[in-house]
């Protein structure tokens, strides 16, 4: 009965999440620019935009769910239902824009739709409970993920799509995050770990809201979903011990999580919708 709650509390959570990046994306694409040397002025602007703010609640709402569902069931099977939410992410995006998305966009989807079905199928062979980490290996992964989040959101940026670094560095903290979640979730000293949960997750909304105005919702939250799903199934294994499957379950969790990587990648490299928009509007003028 908690498993199946469990469950039921991740897909509530990626319907919210999904939705509440929709139209935060929606509202921060509109309005001025966006910059951490003014934080209170750009929080100012968010919290004073009725659509962003309800989409922020929506997506306090989805983060509700999640912990529940993590408190209920191991964590690869809630990151495996999670990840459906990039299905929803990109009939969201397409409902909400005047163009429907390009073939390139259509395809990643597909792949990491593809990958997830995959990676839902191996966890049959492997979804214990796990057993509790060790405070060296949780402060590792934090410590590797904030590096390789200022790559993402700093040297990698200009090379790929727009928003799509800040998109990756959102997905690496908020993975980092969910992991610091259900570290903390067990209680007792682990507690210790919610400033490290606030923080991952703070600096994941500031990438995530910047990328907002730097390139298209499926860029920047598409590129931020399939890691924040992929990453804690990798940490539930290195991390808390969840079994793996051996033989063909194997092969396939392994098949699965490089087609997740392929799609992440193929929206890293779609079309930079901001750019493209201030072009056309520079051309008008």
């Amino acid at each position: 009965m908690s498993l199946a709650a469990g469950l039921t509390c991740s897909l509530a959570s990626a319907c919210a999440l999904n939705w509440g990046w929709v139209a935060q994306h929606g509202a921060a694409s509109t309005l001025p620019a966006l910059t951490i040397r003014r934080p209170l002025v750009s929080l100012r602007l968010l919290f004073g935009d009725r659509r962003w703010l309800i989409g922020f609640g929506a997506g306090i709402g989805g983060w509700v769910f999640y912990v529940a569902a993590l408190a209920l069931a191991p964590l690869s099977l809630v990151q495996a239902v999670s990840a459906g939410g990039i299905g929803i992410l990109a009939l969201l995006v397409q409902r909400a824009s005047d163009t429907p998305l390009a073939r390139r966009e259509w395809l990643a989807v597909a792949v990491s739709i593809t990958g997830l079905v995959l990676l839902g199928a191996s966890l049959v062979g492997g979804s214990n409970s796990g057993q509790s980490s060790t405070w060296v290996a949780v402060l590792a992964w934090l410590g590797l993920s904030a590096v390789a989040a200022a790559l993402a959101a700093g040297p990698l940026a200009p090379l790929i799509a727009g928003g799509a670094g800040l998109g990756l560095a959102a997905g690496i903290l908020y993975a980092a995050g969910d992991l610091a979640t259900k570290a903390a979730v067990g209680g007792g000293l682990w507690l210790a770990l919610v400033p490290a949960v606030l923080a991952a997750h703070g600096l994941a909304f500031v990438c995530l809201q910047l990328g907002f105005q730097r390139g298209g919702a499926l860029a920047t939250a598409g590129a931020s979903t399939l890691l924040t799903n992929a990453l804690p199934i990798a940490g539930g294994i290195a991390l808390f011990h969840e079994r793996v499957p051996g033989g063909a379950l194997g092969a396939v969790r392994l098949a699965a999580l490089a087609l997740v990587v392929v799609g992440a990648a193929g929206f890293a490299r779609g079309e930079d919708v901001a750019s493209i928009r201030l072009t056309d509007e520079s051309i008008s003028a």
